[in-house]
């Protein structure tokens, strides 16, 4: 009697858990497609590693039409307040594959991760242009897929533009901001970023620079080419380092 008991217990139990792994996914499932993020934790270590997605374009504050993929920075700021504040999160992977967008959005959404006291490290996977370069380069370690591209140009703005000295003061101190925290986050040095900027030969009736894999680390924007295996393990070993200190 005692023996069928048990048995019952054990069976209402596996089905508990199937029940709660069930919800579980389906809850992550959720949070995916509604907001590019999900809580990685069933890793062998048992670090719950925070992942969010910066695809399409960084919206800003003009919303952008229904059939545009964006990211939303007034929903991933109080994201990553949420993250810094959790005593769960451990880390954050930032996947990006972003053509670019707003500056002053990009830029809010790239010192917020700069800020943040968990470790990060950040992976270009199709690309990270424009505003993308500085969020990319703004985790504690970056990597880029062979086959990653990074746009590196002036900023533009689109709209009427007055003529006037005060306007290109204007443009100039926005990208003395973006400028100096690239600078202060990699490898490069401001002269090297400048010149990306202002190269004439590569883009077509444009100034700029396409950099592809390899290209980015040989000038200093990213650490080192990889994919999700080399992140993830990276991340895990800034993780244990921090944990040690």
């Amino acid at each position: 009697m005692e023996r069928n008991q048990d048995e019952q217990n054990n069976h209402n139990q596996n089905n508990n858990d199937a029940g709660a792994k069930q919800e579980k996914d389906k809850n992550r499932d959720e949070k995916i497609e509604k907001t590019g993020e999900v809580t990685l934790d069933e890793n062998e270590d048992m670090e719950n590693i925070h992942l969010i997605s910066i695809i399409g374009e960084i919206e800003g504050h003009d919303i952008l039409g229904n059939n545009s993929k964006t990211t939303k920075y007034e929903h991933l700021l109080p994201s990553l307040a949420a993250i810094e504040d959790s005593r769960e999160v451990q880390g954050v992977l930032v996947l990006l594959n972003t053509m670019g967008g707003d500056v002053e959005a990009g830029l809010a959404i790239a010192e917020m991760i700069a800020s943040l006291s968990k470790p990060t490290v950040s992976l270009v996977l199709g690309g990270s242009h424009s505003i993308g370069v500085p969020i990319a380069v703004s985790t504690d370690y970056s990597f880029i897929v062979p086959t990653g591209t990074m746009v590196i140009h002036p900023v533009r703005m689109s709209g009427m533009v007055i003529g006037v000295p005060q306007t290109f003061d204007y443009f100039k101190l926005i990208q003395d901001r973006i400028t100096g925290f690239v600078c202060e986050h990699c490898k490069t040095d401001r002269r090297t970023f400048e010149e990306l900027m202002t190269e004439t030969g590569i883009l077509t009736k444009d100034v700029g620079t396409i950099l592809v894999g390899s290209d980015a680390v040989k000038r200093g924007i990213i650490d080192e080419v990889g994919g999700i295996d080399k992140a993830m393990k990276k991340l895990h070993e800034l993780i244990k380092n921090k944990n040690k200190k």
